[in-house]
């Protein structure tokens, strides 16, 4: 095999999709995509990117499909390494599990001459830090004559998130495995490779836990300072300085006082994923029903496919101003078709009546939109006709007064085909055909209302969407009607109106109910208040705000848990901000008297502005996409943005750090600026936020001009 240095060149990547399932249907495939993104956003520029014939190697990054199968492995791989033109790179997605069709560490590991377990290695540790399941995959990398091999799991995320674990450190493997001079690259010392490759090693750092109490701090400082090196500074993170093991046993029963209090959460913690998954897990399957066409319907999922009930058009009409005419079928009697012609009669776009069918040798006036006369086969656009002659007054049949009106009108050529002109029944929409299909969103842009009206559909088949309560708690909780200034401990009540404007910003809901403020009382108020909003307003889930963190006050886990004979599904979330967001059901009976209960749900969200704007867009939107119907409820939509300014990562959780997302005009690139600093009490730092920068749990920062992964919260530059 011939030695090939690429020290300047380019670097050329595979992607090799082992899938039965996208074998046969290559639409099913997401991980492709998703790999090309990694290697276009953040290859820093070092690897070729296909953009038009991905198929072609020479032209950027291949991607090829296989089944299952050892043998098609095999040959997939062999074209790609045994030949001149070969590839730096190949990663495979798929394959790597436990069940018997995967057999892609099994049909790889032969072709290898080196393994390289250190990229092993890299992956899972990434991989461990988001999920333990990572151990359930069988990774296998290592280089066959030039060529680096890497098997990434078969999950668009999972591979994705590899990848990115060992991407920046690959161009170097590369180059070494096409032949560099490996004195000469390593000439300048371990720190010039990390430079080069945009990596620094990590210092040993301290493993304590840090902890975060969250309180009812609803401070409204709308300070936007853009300062972009955002080290937090003058925010000190709170950290226990004890074990569980030494703290006493503790109860969630308010009533056993202070000595058996808990000093310590008993819920475990969950990634956000594993907590999204729960949620999902738990929220109930859309319920299909039958509406009356209406507005009412912006924002509803169709249940089962539409079709049309009437054709549109229903009758043949003229797509143009002019004159209708009876064109020969024998193309050598059209040519007495340019003359002059006496105008027999009037067609508007009108529903009282049909004009009267077209004579020989004459010709009718007709309007856009207007239905063709019997025996008309075309229409000549009034811009290749003159008038002849006028009538003294109005004879034809328009009862339009007495005004002149063209006697005789004169068409100016013959080359008009039967059907010119004409829009023909059904030609827009036929009768029976399918309109939209089950899972089509109805959104307020007009379009879906717009078919449904034109079609004559007057029922249609939609999700039930749920309704949703939101509720406010705490002592120090004020309304904003509230006059005059603050006195104590009081504060603005900001949450309630953050999220109800939230929810019902996402047409999701039949109704968002605004359940007020209920007060810190042991069981009797906030009992009460959970009972009369699934009783009265016959919700479907409760959002409330506060009550979730460790003081005696916080009373909501308790209340659910002894009172309501509800299921905390989880307490504590590893996230930041938001850690004791809490999700749980509670057995509610059906007000409609069907028999038995249903299980209603109750998002508690933390009581910190900032917290409880993230945690119902990271948790209570997927689960009311999927109670409404959204075929694939995924939440906010991900993206990946340019930094603009330095970011600090937190070392101890994944943190949903607030920001304005932009499009540069110049690059295309979507841009996210910080809104300052981001304590979860600060409601300042999501005002005009529209993204939230998902980073990393991990020491150090982001850098200025970094591509980050982003969820859209709202619209790109205000639109």
């Amino acid at each position: 095999m011939a030695s090939q240095t690429q020290s300047s060149a380019l670097l050329k990547a595979a992607i090799l999709i082992i899938s039965d399932t996208a074998f046969k249907d290559p639409s099913t495939d997401k991980a492709a995509a998703a790999l090309e993104q990694v290697f276009e956003n953040e290859g820093a520029g070092k690897w070729q990117i296909a953009k038009d014939d991905r198929a072609a190697v020479s032209d950027g990054i291949a991607v090829k499909i296989v089944p299952d199968q050892k043998d098609q492995i095999t040959n997939a791989i062999t074209a790609w390494t045994d030949t001149d033109n070969f590839m730096n790179l190949i990663v495979t997605t798929g394959g790597t599990g436990f069940t018997p069709k995967d057999n892609t560490p099994e049909a790889i590991v032969p072709l290898l001459d080196r393994q390289a377990p250190g990229l092993v290695h890299g992956m899972l540790a990434a991989s461990l830090e988001v999920t333990p399941f990572a151990m359930m995959s069988r990774p296998v990398a290592g280089v066959r004559n030039s060529t680096i091999i890497i098997t990434l799991p078969g999950s668009p995320k999972g591979a994705k998130e590899n990848l990115q674990a060992i991407l920046k450190l690959l161009p170097h493997a590369c180059m070494q495995a096409a032949g560099e001079n490996s004195r000469i690259a390593h000439a300048g010392g371990t720190k010039k490779l990390e430079q080069e490759a945009g990596v620094a090693s990590v210092p040993p750092h301290s493993k304590t836990a840090h902890t975060h109490t969250h309180n009812h701090d609803h401070s409204h400082t709308h300070s936007h300072n853009h300062d972009h090196s955002h080290d937090h500074s003058g925010h000190q993170v709170p950290k226990a300085h004890t074990t569980p093991s030494e703290r006493p046993p503790q109860s969630n029963d308010p009533r056993l006082g202070a000595s058996h209090r808990a000093r310590q959460s008993p819920y475990p913690m969950l990634s956000v994923p594993d907590a999204v998954a729960k949620i999902l897990e738990v929220t109930p399957s859309p319920i299909p029903e039958t509406r009356p066409m209406s507005t009412d319907l912006v924002g509803c999922i169709i249940s089962s496919d539409i079709t049309a009930a009437e054709a549109v058009p229903a009758y043949r009409a003229s797509i143009v101003d002019g004159y209708a005419v009876i064109v020969p079928d024998d193309e050598t009697q059209r040519s007495k078709l340019k003359g002059t012609f006496p105008v027999a009669s009037v067609s508007h776009a009108q529903a009282a009546s049909m004009p009267p069918p077209l004579q020989p040798n004459s010709i009718a006036r007709i309007t856009t939109g207007a239905p063709l006369p019997d025996g008309a086969n075309a229409v000549v656009m009034v811009e290749d006709t003159v008038i002849s002659s006028l009538t003294s007054t109005n004879q034809m049949t328009t009862g339009a007064g007495t005004a002149a009106e063209e006697k005789e009108v004169s068409i100016l050529t013959d080359a008009l085909v039967p059907g010119e002109n004409i829009r023909e029944p059904g030609s827009d929409i036929a009768l029976g055909t399918t309109i939209f299909h089950a899972g089509t969103r109805i959104s307020g842009l007009g379009g879906e209302i717009g078919v449904l009206a034109a079609s004559g559909t007057q029922s249609v088949p939609v999700f039930r969407r749920p309704r949703v309560g939101v509720l406010s708690t705490g002592d120090e909780v004020t309304d904003i009607s509230h006059p005059g200034p603050l006195t104590g401990g009081m504060i603005r009540d900001s949450n309630r109106p953050s999220l109800l404007s939230l929810i019902r910003s996402w047409q999701l809901c039949d109704e968002v109910v605004d359940l007020g403020i209920a007060r810190d009382t042991p069981y009797s108020e906030l009992e009460s208040k959970l009972r009369d909003a699934y009783r009265l307003h016959d919700l479907d889930v409760i959002v409330t705000t506060g009550g979730v963190s460790m003081g005696e006050l916080d009373l909501l886990k308790p209340t659910i848990e002894r009172s309501l004979g509800g299921t905390i599904h989880f307490g504590r979330v590893n996230m930041k901000p938001g850690k004791p967001t809490t999700f749980a059901s509670v057995p509610f009976k059906n007000n409609d008297g069907a028999e038995g209960r249903t299980q209603r749900l109750i998002f508690a969200l933390p009581g910190n502005p900032a917290s409880a704007l993230v945690t119902a867009n990271l948790f209570l939107l997927p689960s009311l996409q999927k109670s409404a119907g959204v075929s694939n409820p995924h939440g906010l939509e991900r993206v990946s943005v340019r930094l603009a300014g330095r970011v600090r990562c937190d070392k101890g959780r994944p943190e949903y750090h607030r920001c304005v997302v932009g499009m540069d005009g110049r690059s295309g690139l979507l841009v996210a600026t910080s809104t300052g600093m981001q304590r979860s009490s600060r409601v300042g730092s999501v005002g005009g936020a529209n993204g939230l920068l998902c980073l990393p749990g991990k020491e150090g920062w982001l850098e200025d001009g970094e591509m980050c992964e982003c969820l859209l919260m709202g619209m790109v530059n205000g639109y």
